[in-house]
């Protein structure tokens, strides 16, 4: 029964649409992550930009799958049915130096067929984007960028998976792996022992580390991290298209995003750093943040700022993506190194892994049993009131409000946990319970109620994201419940 064709180390977005790329296929599928639900690596910290396909030219990996990516996210929203907007992208420049760089940055987005991809005046860029500084000069605008939630994404290819019988397991990191009889032989900390002719390495921030696991190539993932700073779906701010400044070095500067959701995002940083697990934000960073966010959209405020929350990108030497058979060990791919577009490249990664196992020898026998849609369920806070009276007819619970700021049900929630999400952090970012103003100062205790009621288990046993992050100890009658 532990016995696989193709094994997949992490479920972030890279190894989940790898693993939906495959499924279609008669193969035994294995995915492993560390963390205790799907997207909680550099997934859940993402910004949520589908990129317009300006940033890179077409002789780098990571500018053919952004291309490629950014075109196959229409059809794996019909299909999936995470949120997704094509909002459109604009590049403000501010100075005649950055007016310069937009000038090739759109022959490059001209180059590389960018659909609608427009040179643009101050008049244009102020008609497009009327939040706009009026001290823009002119600038781009990419009509095919956009905005999707990463985790919904995420946890939408781990549903599709799974309802084509891919095997993913959570809570189980890879400490080894060994070539015997044709066949890799991989072991976890958790005590498990696995086998697998093929192993995709799509770990994240820990790729250099389950690399050397295997004996493969040796490389160093530098994190990258950067700060987000999220504002109240009330704030002025919020512009109609995602606003980025005009590149410069190794990152593509603070933006301003109008998120999915009805929120808006400032940010990111760009800092290198040591240690993988550092998520914390500043004082200095989020002055400077709002600062630079204020001079493309002055209505920018820290006024409206409602949390905030950092993660890192697994950048390498070299910045390109590294995604090749290794040249060390036999029937191994690596998938490293998938910092900015990585998420937008993603549905386009997996096909390219696809490829890459066949040209390695996988045999790809497509399955007449597979399944390519997800049933679509209409949340709460998007139906009519005709709507929802129809669901209260069918499930009371549907209409019974746990989040009051994000207009989340009890039939949500549970839906959540049937699903698999059985921590906090899980439940809010599968159904965003706890996202809106109050940050969940309301709704947690009601949702720790329906866990331990849907579960069967304690309160005490229940975490934030999993690991040590316990949410309860006792209770004030010194009793266990």
């Amino acid at each position: 029964m532990n016995e696989y064709d193709v094994m997949i180390v992490g479920a972030g977005v890279t190894g989940l649409a790898t693993a939906c790329s495959l499924c279609r296929y008669k193969l035994r599928i294995l995915v492993l992550e560390k963390n205790c639900d799907a997207a909680f690596g550099v997934t859940k910290a993402n910004s949520g930009i589908v990129h317009g396909g300006f940033h890179y030219p077409l002789t780098t990996l990571k500018g053919r799958l952004e291309i490629r990516g950014n075109q196959l996210f229409g059809e794996y929203q019909k299909r999936l049915h995470f949120p997704f907007k094509r909002c459109g992208i604009i590049l403000a420049a501010f100075t005649e130096e950055e007016l310069a760089k937009v000038k090739e940055l759109y022959e490059r987005g001209k180059k590389n067929q960018v659909p609608g991809i427009e040179l643009c005046s101050k008049e244009r860029l102020l008609q497009l984007e009327e939040k706009l500084s009026k001290d823009v000069l002119g600038g781009l605008y990419a009509p095919e960028g956009g905005v999707v939630e990463p985790y919904k994404y995420a946890f939408a290819l781990a549903e599709l998976a799974e309802k084509n019988s891919c095997d993913i397991r959570y809570d189980r990191e890879v400490i080894s792996g060994t070539w015997k009889n044709s066949r890799w032989e991989i072991h976890t900390a958790q005590g498990d022992c696995f086998t697998s002719k093929y192993i995709v390495n799509a770990a994240g921030l820990y790729a250099d580390r389950v690399s050397g696991c295997f004996g493969a190539e040796e490389f160093a993932i530098h994190p990258r991290k950067g700060e987000e700073y999220l504002l109240d779906r009330l704030s002025p701010a919020r512009p109609s298209k995602v606003v980025f400044p005009v590149p410069t070095g190794h990152s593509k500067g603070v933006l301003v995003i109008p998120t999915c959701d009805g929120t808006t995002m400032v940010g990111p940083t760009a800092e290198t750093i040591r240690d993988k697990e550092e998520n914390c934000t500043t004082e200095i960073n989020r002055k400077n943040i709002f600062a630079l966010a204020k001079n493309m959209i002055p209505s920018v405020s820290e006024k409206d700022l409602i949390t905030a929350f950092s993660g890192s990108r697994p950048a390498m030497d070299g910045e390109d993506f590294y995604i090749a058979p290794s040249e060390k060990v036999p029937a191994f791919i690596q998938a490293a190194g998938i910092q900015s577009p990585g998420l937008t490249a993603s549905p386009a990664t997996g096909e390219y892994i696809c490829e890459l196992l066949k040209k390695e020898g996988l045999t790809l026998e497509e399955d007449p049993s597979y399944i390519p849609d997800l049933p679509y369920q209409k949340p709460l806070r998007e139906m009519t009131k005709e709507e929802a009276d129809a669901m209260h007819k069918k499930d009371p619970a549907w209409t019974n409000i746990i989040c009051r700021c994000e207009k989340i049900s009890e039939g949500e929630i549970v839906d959540a946990i049937r699903k698999g999400h059985t921590t906090l952090d899980g439940i809010k970012l599968y159904t965003r319970s706890g996202m809106g103003r109050c940050q969940g100062s309301f709704c947690s205790g009601k949702i720790l109620e329906i866990l331990a009621r849907e579960t069967g288990r304690s309160y005490q046993s229940f975490t934030k994201r999993g690991a040590a992050s316990f949410l309860t100890a006792g209770n004030l009658k010194g009793k266990e419940k």
